[in-house]
């Protein structure tokens, strides 16, 4: 990529290069648009039927066209024909649109494509959050389990989740992740169906890890199949969408639990076995219908089952030419191929991505062991099993607005570190609070509110997942940066489950004090984070500056370069 491509690179609007189609007077060649004819008039282009195609105030397909440069669109396209992407077919360097096709078309992506994402995450956060709800009733009684027996199971649910990251990763890009996830979600949901079945620690344990080894890999999956459809820009916010849907489930979870549970005993069947039964039924359901919901790509909705598909040839192309002038990296590898041993190393050894990896195994804990132990704490200060289901509600109705609120504001200011770091400045002074309150337990109230108030935290996953997918590049490296990122934030996982122990129940005083300190120590990773990005970006803005245009020319023709490695490649931050 060219001069052009690192101003749209950087996320910062005011340095982006605007280009019109034929450089000067913002004219379009008529046969653009099925041949119509194009005129100015009043500073609009429209078309014969006097209907607005763009502006030049308005046209965004006019302000970030990185293939203006012809050196760099014949680059690309070789690269694209090499690469056997499967839009290639649509791409058209000339191509424009208004803001308001662009925006209408977003909000149909939005209904068509976000929303089934969200509805398939529910059902991941169904099956694998549920255990929450379980052991409010008499799950830990029946198998004989300690507190102890129930961290080993979450611990061995996370590693087989983690050590499934990877390989998940690499079976979606061979097959395509619109065959691989509804897969996972069915085979998920007998998985899950079957834990109705558990009569001792050894089938606990073993349920965990084959849900662990099935479902894991799924959340870069998803967020590598948003990628196709999302720019850079856009996709953190729909990420939080994403993870909305965590907050919805948990609040879907605990109604059902409270519903659920009142079938304690029918049919001589526990609460926890229905509960098991009812919402893997549910899931399995979703799974089934995924794969009929999940296109190829953006120019593969039509089927035999949707003969029109999603969108028309113009809305097609134009999905396709604004994702690749956003992220030129998108059209390197078709959905379909596999990725290879060398690739593979590459993205393992990339060092720039270190310290959002490094972020991901930190700034989740503080609020883990409050959130596993939430429903037995409540229990163990005297709520009952329905109460207690019902009293995980109101926190995460807060948890919606506040992750949706710490979202927007990353990309309204576009800061991610700075922004993203809120999540731990909020769970800071409460942990402190719990650490050191003489009224925990004994205060029933004053300890659920605390509680509460720490659950209620934005926060910042979408953020920092859309931060590693964009500072990846490159569409094989961001499918292994997005599994070693997410494998980071399991491992993070596995660490929290070892911070409340039985021996400190039921204060966790010490439990408390070691999630201060991690706390402490995930806001310096964010700090360092950002000052890192900024002084890479000025090395490389160094070096870039010092060469001619006919060395930076040779450079994006002939560099062996890939991904966030290139020099032309600025990190976000």
């Amino acid at each position: 990529m060219g001069s052009a491509s690192i101003a749209s690179r950087r996320g910062d609007d005011s340095d982006r290069t605007s280009v019109s189609s034929e450089g000067k007077q913002g004219v379009i060649p008529g046969n653009l648009l099925d041949g119509a004819q194009i005129v100015t008039k009043s500073g609009n282009l429209v078309t014969k039927d006097g209907v607005v195609v763009s502006t030049q105030e308005s046209d965004s397909s006019l302000s970030t066209n990185v293939f203006a440069d012809p050196e760099i669109r014949d680059f690309y396209v070789k690269m694209y024909e090499k690469a056997k992407y499967e839009c290639r077919h649509v791409f058209d360097a000339d191509l424009t649109w208004s803001a308001e096709e662009e925006k209408k078309l977003i909000r149909k992506v939005d209904w068509r494509i976000c929303l089934w994402a969200c509805i398939m995450f529910f059902s991941l956060q169904l099956d694998r959050g549920n255990m929450v709800q379980a052991v409010s009733g008499t799950l830990l009684k029946d198998l004989h389990l300690n507190t102890n027996d129930y961290n080993h199971g979450n611990t061995i649910f996370t590693a087989s989740f983690l050590v499934a990251e990877l390989p998940s990763q690499l079976v979606s890009k061979k097959i395509g992740p619109d065959r691989w996830i509804p897969m996972q979600i069915c085979l998920w949901s007998i998985v899950a169906m079957s834990q109705a079945a558990m009569t001792s620690r050894s089938g606990f344990f073993a349920t965990r890890a084959l849900l662990g080894i099935l479902e894991g890999g799924f959340i870069p999956d998803l967020i590598l199949f948003l990628s196709y459809f999302y720019t850079s820009k856009e996709l953190p916010i729909r990420l939080s969408f994403f993870w909305t849907a965590l907050s919805v489930t948990g609040i879907i979870s605990s109604l059902l639990a409270f519903g659920i549970f009142h079938l304690e005993g029918a049919h001589g069947v526990a609460g926890w076995k229905w509960l098991f039964l009812l919402e893997g039924l549910i899931t399995f359901v979703i799974g089934v219908a995924s794969f009929f919901m999940m296109p190829a790509s953006a120019v593969q909705t039509k089927t035999w089952f949707r003969p029109k598909g999603w969108f028309t040839d113009r809305e097609e192309a134009i999905l396709v030419n604004r994702i690749l002038r956003d992220d030129p990296s998108k059209g390197s590898m078709m959905n379909r191929k596999a990725i290879t041993p060398r690739r593979l190393w590459r993205g393992l050894t990339d060092y720039d991505l270190w310290p959002i990896y490094a972020l991901g195994i930190i700034i989740y804990i503080p609020q883990n062991p409050p959130a596993l132990y939430l429903t037995l704490t409540l229990r163990s200060i005297g709520f009952s099993t329905f109460n207690a289901n019902l009293l995980t509600i109101p926190h995460t109705v807060v948890h919606i607005f506040t992750l949706l609120s710490i979202t927007w504001l990353a990309g309204k200011f576009n800061q991610r570190a700075l922004v993203a770091v809120f999540q731990l400045i909020w769970t800071l002074p409460v942990l402190i609070f719990l650490a050191v309150w003489p009224g925990l337990i004994s205060n029933q109230w004053g300890t659920y509110a605390a509680t509460a108030v720490l659950l209620s935290y934005p926060y910042c996953h979408a953020i920092v997942g859309g931060w590693v997918s964009s500072n990846s590049n490159d569409v094989g490296a961001r499918s292994i940066s997005a599994s070693l990122y997410n494998m980071s934030v399991q491992l993070g996982g596995i660490c929290a489950t070892f911070v409340y122990r039985e021996d400190d129940k039921p204060y966790y005083r010490r439990g408390n004090r070691t999630l201060i300190g991690i706390n402490v120590l995930g806001i310096g990773l964010f700090l360092f984070a950002k000052a890192y990005y900024v002084w890479k970006n000025k090395i490389r803005d160094k070096k870039w500056n010092a060469m001619t245009k006919e060395e930076q020319n040779d450079y994006i023709a002939n560099s062996k370069d890939r991904g966030s490695r290139r020099l032309d490649f600025r990190f976000l931050h």
